[in-house]
């Protein structure tokens, strides 16, 4: 299993960024797929998940900013970020993710988005 983000960087408050994970290693259509995110020194937040039928799931933090979608013909997993706020400073990962919640089954080396002016 492979998986590995990238888009992440600095973005002012407001603005948008929109995070992609390209897949390999394993049957990309099946697998229930997930975004996290991790502030250093605490716990990481599950964000969104998404099934291989399109049913996406999101918590209330990022519910109306955050986007998530998939294109299983390019194996990759998308997070369009919008109305981005100092507080979404982290590192993002993206994860296979079979419960759509905590713990995650497989992910990424993360990729970071920091959000200053």
């Amino acid at each position: 299993v492979q998986l590995v983000e990238s888009g992440g960087g600095l973005v002012q408050p407001g603005g948008s960024l929109r995070l992609s994970c390209a897949a390999s290693g394993f049957t990309f259509s099946n697998a229930p797929m997930a975004w996290a995110r991790q502030v250093p020194g605490k716990g990481l937040e599950w964000l969104s998940g998404i099934y291989n039928d399109g049913r996406t799931y999101y918590t209330d933090t990022v519910k109306g900013r955050f986007t998530i979608s998939r294109d299983n013909a390019k194996n990759t997993v998308y997070l369009q970020m919008n109305s981005l706020k100092p507080e979404d400073t982290a590192v993002y990962y993206c994860a296979i993710d079979y419960e759509l919640g905590l713990p995650l089954d497989y992910w990424g080396q993360g990729t970071q988005v920091t959000v200053s002016s």
